[in-house]
C-alpha cells in the first residue's frame, strides 16, 4: 500500500531559476510536484539500471569462470556463508 507524503524543499539562485524555466506556459511541466516526480522516476529507473548491470555483470563473469575456479558446496555451507 503506497502513502502520500508532502515535502518541502527550498532552492535558490540557478538551482531555482531552471526549474522555473521547466515549469508553466515555458516549460515542459504544468507544475513543481509534476517536474520532481518525473525527476524521481527517473532517478529510481537509473538506479534500478545500475544494479542490474552490476547483477549481469557478475553473472557474466561467474559463467565465463573457468571449471577449476568452483568448489563444491552444500546448501547449508551456501546459508552459513552468506550470514557473514
Amino acid at each position: 500500500m503506497s502513502r502520500t507524503m508532502t515535502m518541502t524543499v527550498r532552492l535558490s539562485g540557478a538551482l531555482s531559476d531552471f526549474v522555473t524555466a521547466n515549469v508553466g506556459e515555458t516549460g515542459s511541466y504544468e507544475n513543481v510536484s509534476e517536474y520532481i516526480r518525473d525527476l524521481i522516476r527517473r532517478d529510481k529507473e537509473r538506479a534500478e539500471k545500475e544494479a542490474f548491470d552490476r547483477l549481469k555483470a557478475e553473472l557474466t563473469r561467474a559463467f565465463t569462470a573457468p571449471e577449476s575456479s568452483y568448489q563444491p558446496l552444500t546448501a547449508a555451507e551456501v546459508i552459513a556463508r552468506n550470514k557473514v
